[in-house]
């Protein structure tokens, strides 16, 4: 398949989109339990809330080390090995919870939450994997669709904590894992919906597109390698401000769940206040990226991400000066969500219009993994300046790589090589 006409590759991107669509549907509810529990069980096991940021680091950890080795497994072999690999790092990582929680054991804990996150990596690939075979002006919509597919188990995955409860009493799995099984049901049906579906594999026949154009055609490539690290930095510094502060919104909330209820507080009642603000902030990761992606095609990948970073902005200033309020913490989740998704969606547009063909999947594995690892190490940042500084601390601190990002965005104008 070294040619195509343009309606049969319209067909493949079509029919691929779509898959990716479904399985981020399923990703999205797998790894939605693992984030509003993460903290709280790493906090319970460990006792101490300044250590609940190592399981939101360690879930984090995951990709940072594996998004290399699987983006050069998906150049070799296929966007398909790549993600189904995921999958199976992230069955074998809700196993190791469970039974962590089961045996009180908070080093456990944090293997498997990074085994989640390594499963996690996949997930990521999975909006690169839209651009595969997108034409250029379609590229930043088809990427946002993928991306837009996660709010559906992005959301329904913090809501099944409660029910989890439930399900997890009634087949005696440990206090606060019960969602995990939605998780496992869901991570099952991905890893079988990639197999199965995902055919033929978008990137392998995007590779021999190029291969054949090359033979036919004598192509400059184009290259913009100091736009592409910018594009690193904007989504990876993104990544980081809501990775840091949704990582401890758990923990906060949980305190001020006891404020407002005083005495009769109960575990409900703390997972009910969690449940929702997550869900929200999730939402808003995800609910309008396809609106950033079109706006990304026709307007600019960089001003859609310095619209990311105001809406960034906006989310810290009410995590500092509205944090006693559990409203506030809510509209900060959602603005919170509303700017990653602004910023991570024309951040990775920019990165692969950036890049030369040949050079595209490394680049995006590193900038998963710079992405991932950068969190990692505000996850675990975060949880030592909300013991000491509290919630306003954590966004004053926060709100340093927003400036940073907004100062460098001229370097996104760098010449092409």
């Amino acid at each position: 398949m070294t040619t195509l006409t343009p309606e049969q590759q319209a067909a493949v991107q079509r029919r691929t989109v779509l898959v990716l669509a479904l399985g981020q549907i399923l990703g999205g509810v797998a790894f939605g339990a693992t984030v509003s529990l993460g903290a709280m069980l790493a906090a319970d096991l460990s006792g101490s809330d300044g250590l609940s940021g190592l399981a939101t680091a360690s879930v984090t950890l995951g990709p940072a080390l594996c998004a290399i080795p699987l983006a050069r497994m998906a150049a070799r072999f296929g966007r398909r090995r790549a993600l189904t690999l995921g999958n199976v790092f992230a069955l074998v990582g809700i196993v190791i919870v469970v039974v962590a929680v089961a045996l009180r054991i908070f080093p456990l804990l944090l293997l498997g939450t990074f085994a989640i996150g390594a499963g996690n990596a996949g997930n990521l690939q999975s909006r690169f994997a839209a651009t595969d075979l997108a034409v250029p002006e379609r590229r930043g919509r088809d990427l946002s669709i993928v991306v837009w597919s996660t709010t559906i188990g992005g959301v329904a995955g913090p809501l099944l904590v409660g029910p989890g409860e439930l399900v997890g009493q009634a087949i005696g799995m440990p206090p606060q894992t019960g969602s995990y099984a939605f998780s496992f049901i869901a991570q099952c049906l991905a890893l079988v919906l990639y197999l199965v579906a995902l055919r033929p594999d978008p990137l392998l026949v995007a590779q021999r597109l190029a291969k054949g154009a090359a033979a036919a055609a004598d192509i400059v490539r184009i290259d913009r390698p100091r736009v592409a690290r910018y594009a690193m930095f904007a989504i990876a510094g993104s990544h980081v401000v809501m990775a840091s502060v949704m990582a401890m919104t758990p923990v906060h909330l949980s305190h001020l769940a006891h404020e407002i209820h005083g005495a009769h507080t109960t575990t409900a009642d703390v997972s009910a206040l969690v449940g929702v603000t997550i869900a929200l902030h999730v939402g808003g990761m995800y609910a309008l990226s396809p609106v950033f992606g079109i706006l990304a095609d026709r307007l600019g990948r960089l001003r859609i991400v310095l619209l990311g970073q105001a809406l960034l902005g906006g989310a810290l200033v009410f995590a500092v000066f509205a944090n006693d309020q559990a409203w506030g913490v809510m509209v900060a989740l959602i603005l919170l969500g509303l700017g990653w998704s602004a910023a991570t969606v024309a951040g990775a547009a920019l990165l692969t219009e950036a890049s030369a063909p040949e050079l595209r999947t490394r680049r995006q594995g590193r900038s998963d993994s710079l992405m991932s690892l950068s969190a990692a190490v505000g996850a675990v940042l975060a949880g030592i300046v909300l013991s000491n500084f509290q919630y306003a601390g954590l966004g004053i601190a926060a709100s340093v790589i927003v400036v940073a990002i907004v100062v460098l965005s001229p370097l996104a104008r760098g010449r092409a090589t």
